[in-house]
């Protein structure tokens, strides 16, 4: 594939490039995209890896092997943010300035990225938000050159409620990290639960990096111990530490009360073993969606690198299409004319189709609903089709409007 990729190494204190490595010959004008994403400094490094490969797959796949658009070759220039709101805006500012990208994608944490959607709009260039997820990144605080691939909070939660099919019936604590991710994620499960007759008793939140889920597990037990129906402590944590599993430990079948979460990357799946039958929600799983670019994605990750495509994999690629698209439909690179093509776009990933909705540019998509079954032959916990939740039975909020 004729794709020119370049990593660049960035610091809060100054820039340093790194040798540029090609694959293949490159044009005089390029087309250049900078993927701004954590490398170093978290456990969250797989997720961006991920969503490297992904959109690097999506790119190859897009162009028919070609890595060109419009007889122009790509280059993808890599900038690490080491998970630093600094770092990240330093590296944003510095691919629209001194590598003059056509656009940038990224970033992995939503605390990080937030800090990035000013940059955009001081430049004027555009910011496709991959794989950050809480609903602020297209709230109030961004703006119009900001568009989101990556699914968002209230996906999440509303497709997690209704796997949970709440009624009257149904009495929930919540446990979720101290910050836009888990609060968002727990503020939208809230309100896909109005009107259901469903209640939420108590909300628990933690420091990143909590490894103790002692005394708030004790206090969720407490405040849902004497209820009546159906009891469940529903956790949204993306870190380390074990929330469900040291929960679990803790024995709260004795109480009446089932622990459910979202799915995860493939390796956290082997934990989910521990809860058999349980129902929830996943932006994506490789066996659960059925198109030819989920069969490309599936077969060709599979003959690369022996293993199934993961879900920030399939997000990246879902980037990179989305990128491909615009780029091929838009009469010319102007940043005013991609944004008129991308608004209300639609485009092919391996979960099916994605539409950004104009007056956010939050990309709407289906999510998974899915049941924990545990095969002895496999290495994990199979997330398993219950049904493909479609888009429009969600009620995602709108976040801004750019009109």
């Amino acid at each position: 594939m004729n794709i020119v990729k370049r990593l660049v190494a960035t610091t809060a204190f100054g820039f340093m490039a790194a040798a540029s490595v090609a694959t293949g010959a490159s044009a005089d004008e390029p087309i250049k995209i900078a993927l701004i994403h954590g490398l170093s400094g978290s456990s969250f490094e797989a997720f961006s890896k991920q969503a490297q490969t992904g959109f690097e797959m999506g790119i190859e796949y897009g162009t028919d092997g070609t890595g060109e658009i419009n007889g122009r070759p790509i280059e993808l220039i890599i900038k690490d943010t080491q998970f630093k709101p600094d770092v990240a805006r330093a590296a944003l500012a510095e691919a629209y300035g001194d590598d003059d990208v056509l656009l940038a994608v990224g970033a992995t944490s939503s605390g990080v990225t937030v800090g990035m959607l000013p940059i955009a709009e001081e430049y004027e260039k555009i910011l496709i938000v991959e794989p950050a997820v809480a609903d602020s990144l297209t709230g109030p605080d961004s703006n119009r050159y900001v568009f989101k691939t990556s699914r968002n909070s209230s996906m999440d939660m509303q497709a997690q409620a209704l796997a949970l099919q709440p009624d009257e019936n149904l009495v929930v604590a919540t446990l979720a990290e101290d910050y836009a991710f888990g609060r968002d994620g727990i503020s939208a499960f809230k309100s896909a639960l109005d009107g259901t007759g469903a209640t939420v008793v108590t909300e628990e939140y933690v420091p990143q990096g909590t490894t103790d889920f002692t005394a708030v597990a004790e206090r969720m037990f407490n405040a849902l111990k004497d209820k009546e129906g159906r009891k469940v402590i529903l956790i949204y944590i993306a870190g380390g530490g074990d929330a469900p599993g040291k929960i679990q430990a803790m024995d709260p079948s004795r109480y009446g009360i089932e622990i459910s979460m979202g799915g995860h990357i493939l390796p956290v799946l082997p934990t989910y073993k521990r809860f058999p039958g349980m129902e929830g929600a996943v932006y994506y799983y490789y066996e659960g969606f059925d198109n030819p670019i989920n069969e490309w994605l599936v077969k060709e990750h599979m003959e690369r690198f022996g293993t199934p495509p993961d879900f920030f994999t399939a997000g990246g690629m879902s980037a990179a299409l989305a990128v491909v698209k615009a780029l091929k439909e838009a009469p010319d690179y102007d940043t005013e004319t991609l944004i008129e093509t991308m608004e209300g776009m639609s485009w092919d990933t391996p979960k099916g189709e994605m539409t950004f909705r104009p007056e956010d540019h939050q990309a709407l998509q289906d999510m998974l609903h899915f049941k924990i079954k545990v095969d002895d032959n496999v290495d994990w916990a199979i997330p398993e089709k219950v049904r493909i939740i479609p888009a429009d039975e969600m009620n995602i909020p709108i976040g801004r409007d750019n009109g």
